[in-house]
């Protein structure tokens, strides 16, 4: 049974140098500003931990992965500077997971849309299960996915990058995502991908946490400007959730 509370849930279980974070929301682990902010903290203070050597991400229950950003403050957003806010959450979370020293497992039990593609982006290693299909849907609202591009790009490539988000009314399936490079490896169900991720959490704790920590770098390089680059982004965003086209289409989705 997944969590009740409005602003969601956030816990972190420490064993044989296996970091888990699970986060959990009532409306399809969607992500509230106050839980962004709870999770990336955690990213940076498992980051410096010693007794940590690799991090797995996971979500509550059997459903959906994550649902994005949540639809409630969105459509609350009345300036730019709570719109700038509001989409630096993932910005904040996307950037502690790129410099964090670990590396982190994604454990994708389920759909993925919007914000939830970018976390899986800035997972080093993700396994799903055939029902982990994604969606960039930001356009069918009159925004885009500009703070989370950087992070798919990096992922799956600019080509990918296009079709997923022009594409912002099709799910694109697990096995798309795979061959894309969004998902190392995909399962048929949650109890092959919990097998599979502990033997590769177990794989990866066992090795020299120098040797990993250099390799995290050499895999992140070239993104360092993104501290700056996915707040700019968020302003972009900020500004258009403001616009009169998306105030508009937010209010039809309001009415559903």
């Amino acid at each position: 049974m997944g969590t009740t509370r409005l602003n969601g849930s956030l816990y972190t279980s420490i064993q044989n140098k296996i970091a888990t974070i699970e986060f959990g929301h009532p409306a399809s682990n969607s992500f509230p500003s106050e839980l962004l902010e709870r999770l990336a903290s955690e990213f940076n203070r498992l980051s410096a931990s010693e007794e940590v050597q690799v991090i797995i991400l996971k979500s509550e229950g059997e459903k959906a992965f994550c649902a994005g950003a949540s639809f409630n403050e969105l459509v609350a957003i009345s300036n730019l500077e709570e719109g700038k806010a509001f989409f630096s959450g993932f910005a904040n979370v996307i950037n502690a997971m790129r410099s964090c020293n670990k590396f982190v497992i994604g454990r994708v039990q389920g759909k993925a849309v919007g914000g939830g593609v970018g976390l899986v982006s800035a997972c080093d290693y993700s396994i799903a299960t055939v029902n982990a299909s994604v969606k960039l849907s930001e356009f069918t609202i009159g925004i885009g996915p500009f703070v989370i591009a950087p992070a798919v790009e990096h992922k799956i490539g600019r080509t990918a990058l296009s079709e997923l988000s022009l594409a912002a009314h099709e799910w694109k399936n697990a096995y798309w995502a795979k061959e894309k490079g969004l998902y190392s490896k995909v399962f048929d169900t949650i109890k092959e991908v919990d097998n599979e991720v502990d033997l590769l959490a177990e794989k990866l704790a066992s090795y020299n946490p120098e040797a990993l920590s250099a390799m995290k770098k050499v895999l992140w390089q070239g993104t360092d400007h993104w501290d700056s680059l996915l707040i700019e982004r968020a302003e972009i965003s900020g500004q258009l959730v403001l616009s009169e086209f998306t105030r508009k289409a937010l209010a039809k989705f309001k009415d559903k």
